[in-house]
């Protein structure tokens, strides 16, 4: 059980790396599109830098807590919390 949640948080962390990765690429791609129309100012870019970015982590990061939660087995452990034993 040990090595299972070891594991997990490994890939966990991985994943959360690889989600971040893709936050800078989403923000460099819209800032190029943002370019590209001449609506590059200020209060655009930081708009654009804090909601595409946050989004992105918020979305997919979700996700990653809900397969680590799996992987981990904290699962298994609400569903054996909540079973009744009818006796």
């Amino acid at each position: 059980m040990r090595t299972d949640h070891a594991r997990a948080w490994s890939e966990f962390r991985r994943m959360m790396l690889w989600i971040a990765l893709a936050g800078v690429l989403m923000v460099a791609g819209a800032l190029w599109y943002l370019a590209i129309n001449d609506a590059l100012y200020l209060s655009a870019i930081l708009a654009t830098i804090g909601g595409v970015f946050l989004s992105t982590l918020l979305g997919c990061g979700l996700f990653a807590a809900a397969f680590f939660s799996d992987k981990s087995g904290h699962d298994a452990d609400v569903g054996g919390a909540t079973s009744h034993d009818a006796d």
